[in-house]
């Protein structure tokens, strides 16, 4: 994705979460043709300038096309259940930003040094599974944090609502994934492509 999709990217979420948390309608949206391809995408919504998380939800599998999958997530990022609804007064002190994600690959791995090596911090985002229990953390989520890739294993499960060693459990299953991460600067302001880094 170029940097003026990106930008696309974020004004379409932008002018979904503003309609959204001040009741409106977000009419309609024209889109480039690459917006219909399937794809799986986050919006996550920060406070400015506190940058703290004020929601963020997706869809890590391409189930949606990217167009369809920016509007359902910015509209229930407003609504994250970790959160308070967001209201319209917040609208001018909050951020957007945008994940399209890569396909996930499950890591096939046969002991835990195996899954460590397979991680990748601050390029892969993470997904979880143990029986029903499953988790999801964006690429970005353990730069911002500072953690290693252990650390990022444990915070993942207990994110998935299992005890932090579960990692090392061999029925527990991960699969990588990747995201290119677009971003406002300041609230409605200058949107640029975010470049996350890696945690040695």
């Amino acid at each position: 994705m170029n940097n003026g999709e990106g930008e696309i990217a974020v004004r379409i979420a932008r002018k979904v979460v503003d309609a959204e948390a001040s009741g409106k309608k977000t009419g309609h949206i024209d889109v480039p043709g690459t917006f219909r391809e399937k794809r799986g995408a986050f919006v996550t919504l920060h406070t400015y300038p506190e940058n703290n998380l004020r929601g963020c939800i997706g869809f890590p599998e391409p189930i949606f096309s990217l167009a369809s999958a920016l509007v359902r997530a910015a509209q229930h990022a407003c609504h994250d259940p970790r959160f308070p609804d967001l209201e319209e007064y917040e609208l001018d002190n909050v951020t957007v930003e945008v994940s399209i994600l890569t396909l996930p690959e499950e890591i096939m791995a046969s002991d835990p040094q195996s899954i460590i090596d397979a991680v990748r911090v601050g390029i892969d985002g993470l997904i979880v599974e143990h029986g029903q229990l499953r988790g999801l953390l964006l690429p970005q989520v353990p730069v911002e944090w500072g953690w290693d890739t252990k650390e990022y294993l444990a915070q993942i499960c207990v994110k998935a609502g299992m005890s932090p060693d579960m990692w090392l459990d061999k029925y527990t299953r991960f699969y990588t994934f990747q995201a290119e991460v677009f971003s406002e600067e300041t609230p409605r302001g200058n949107v640029s492509r975010k470049e996350i880094g890696r945690c040695k």
